[in-house]
């Protein structure tokens, strides 16, 4: 047994998910039409230069639906499929989902937190579009509720950020993790492996950066091109920018970070999924998430290693604690 009590080799999210619920709990996403401050002009035009939502969008999230519809639609698919889930968390995912007045937020978050069955909400945001006013509605709704905010960080490098247009720097993301845990809410971050001009060492080092951070889940991608991005353009004019990792080499890559990342923090997903027609190229061939995980779970037992086998304490001194309770203060 490891320190997060079940016996897979890394701190997975299935089971910090049911330990909060005692029992399946499913996202449900929602699309209530947002925008991000680097495409309506605040910071910029165009976007992240990887960005197409429609590239992880569910068939059943449509903006031009009320919200309530999406859910019903949401809950009515999953209980399809997970036939075990009987709660769900409402999940804000294309775009900045805080990246309106608070009074708009409020309206939205609680018409999702309504609906029968819902018991919480995961807010997938940027560190800039938050705030302490922000921060602090959703403490106040995490005492009743479960509430993550879902940071994209994408990398820990300023010259990776500023090449991608993602409009902010990796010191406001810090602040905003930091000062998110310090109100109580939980957080989560998502990170891309691949991203040009970054290399294997410097993606590596990235494991003790986070460590130190006090992010409670993690979400792993690699990079993958899609159809009519300004990255897509990139990658044609310039390919040898882009470390494109076959599969076999991002299971190595995967787990030698894993063996440097602090076992305190949880993680959700190691890589990411794009419909084969969005795609520039298939790098993987058509191999579904699932088996991948099962061949990284199948490479950590064969190599007899974990989450933090390497990780040193020293690495996390800045970290302030570890994830707390998830069952106090949820409905």
């Amino acid at each position: 047994m490891y320190s997060w009590a079940h016996n897979r080799r890394f701190n997975g999210y299935t089971e910090y998910i049911r330990k909060a619920f005692d029992g399946r709990v499913q996202k449900v996403v929602v699309d209530a039409g947002f925008t991000c401050p680097n495409r309506d002009g605040t910071k910029g035009t165009g976007g992240c230069s990887y960005c197409n939502n429609d590239a992880f969008n569910p068939s059943y999230c449509n903006p031009i639906e009320p919200l309530h519809a999406q859910i019903a639609k949401g809950i009515d698919f999953h209980s399809v499929r997970y036939r075990r889930a009987f709660r769900f968390l409402v999940y804000f995912q294309p775009y900045s989902n805080t990246y309106a007045p608070l009074f708009r937020l409020k309206e939205l978050y609680e018409e999702a937190l309504a609906f029968p069955g819902v018991a919480g909400l995961v807010i997938g945001t940027r560190p800039d579009c938050v705030d302490e006013e922000k921060l602090g509605y959703l403490a106040d709704l995490s005492q009743r509720y479960f509430v993550q905010v879902e940071y994209g960080i994408e990398s820990c490098y300023n010259k990776t950020l500023e090449r991608i247009n993602r409009g902010h720097d990796f010191e406001t993301a810090q602040r905003m993790i930091q000062r998110t845990h310090e109100l109580g809410v939980r957080s989560g971050a998502h990170f891309i492996f691949g991203l040009p001009g970054e290399s294997l060492e410097e993606m590596l080092e990235e494991a003790s950066i986070i460590s130190r951070m006090p992010i409670d889940t993690i979400k792993f991608h690699q990079l993958q091109v899609v159809r009519g991005t300004r990255m897509e353009q990139e990658y044609i004019a310039n390919p040898s920018h882009f470390h494109q990792f076959s599969l076999e080499e991002y299971i190595d890559f995967i787990i030698r970070f894993l063996e440097r990342l602090s076992p305190s923090i949880v993680v959700e997903r190691f890589a990411g999924e794009v419909p084969p027609p969005m795609l520039h190229h298939l790098s993987w061939d058509l191999i579904r998430y699932d088996e991948v995980l099962k061949r990284i779970e199948k490479e950590l037992e064969r190599r007899d290693t974990y989450q933090g086998s390497r990780f040193k304490v020293q690495d996390s001194s800045k970290r302030l604690d570890s994830i707390r309770d998830l069952g106090s203060g949820v409905q």
